[in-house]
């Protein structure tokens, strides 16, 4: 059987071909972004972040948004990066914010929020937050992105992309302890598959990305507010078959594919990154 498969190393700048391998400068995979203009939220750490540099890496215009200016400041220096505060949570600055920018060719939505506890433990207070952050305001980035996609699209054939960050827990698999979460992630994918729907022959793609457990700031933040990190720790690294966390860096090559014309193909679908969790 003929094999096609991307190695994602250097920078992703090594393509492996038929079982050949060609170091960047040979066979180079830089500029798959080239021309294109991304949004990204919650970009100052975590996936975010690392989905920003590597789209900068591949040519994108990147706007990396967060609610955090101070996180932004270590990107702000990067080439191909431009960095803007925005409250996802505030309609009105989202609205702004779309209003300023040309037509997206992508759109990341990575924000959101992870509440730890069963039915029992979740509040209306905590539903409400939950699914504001990790659902209501990526509505609101798409409803305010999506007019200009779509006459971009109508007058240059520029098609575009939206990524939605899902999650393994939720509608792909049941995890204790995240019941919030996982009922919000799981409407993640709904709203991913009904935009995928409605304007898939308009030029516009939509496709959601669900990670297993990613070792990012966040996570050190749950597992620190734990009454034993050290034991917590070790229980999210035994529920991930291949024996550790994922980093950051292992899940942005997805976002880039799904935002690039490799793509162009693909749409209402969700991409596991888990690490075995869903075998």
């Amino acid at each position: 059987m003929v094999k096609w498969y991307y190695q994602f190393a250097a920078g992703f700048g090594r393509l492996n071909v038929f079982g050949g391998s060609y170091a960047a400068g040979e066979n180079d995979l830089s500029g798959r972004l080239e021309g294109k203009l991304a949004l990204i939220t919650a970009a100052g750490q975590g996936i975010g972040r690392a989905a920003a540099l590597a789209m900068a890496r591949e040519g994108a215009r990147v706007i990396a948004s967060d609610v955090n200016a101070t996180l932004l400041k270590a990107l702000s220096a990067t080439p191909g990066i431009e960095t803007r505060t925005l409250d996802v949570l505030d309609d009105a600055a989202v609205k702004r914010t779309l209003d300023e920018l040309p037509p997206l060719s992508v759109l990341f939505n990575c924000a959101g929020f992870v509440h730890n506890g069963s039915i029992l433990e979740c509040s209306p207070k905590d539903w409400e937050f939950s699914f504001n952050l990790n659902v209501r305001a990526m509505y609101m980035t798409i409803q305010c992105a999506l007019p200009k996609m779509l006459d971009a699209y109508a007058k240059t054939g520029a098609a575009a992309s939206i990524v939605n960050m899902a999650s393994v827990a939720g509608s792909i698999k049941g995890l204790p302890n995240r019941f919030v979460y996982g009922a919000s992630k799981a409407a993640v994918i709904g709203l991913t598959k009904a935009v995928a729907a409605d304007f898939v022959a308009r030029g516009i793609r939509c496709n959601a990305i669900a990670p297993g457990t990613v070792d990012t700031p966040s996570l050190h933040e749950r597992i620190n507010a734990l009454p034993d990190p050290v034991e917590a720790r070790k229980a999210f690294i035994a529920r991930q078959p291949m024996g550790r966390i994922a980093k950051p860096e292992e899940i942005a090559p997805i976002v880039v594919f799904l935002a690039s014309d490799e793509s162009a193909f693909a749409t209402g679908n969700v991409y596991s990154v888990d690490g075995g969790m869903t075998i």
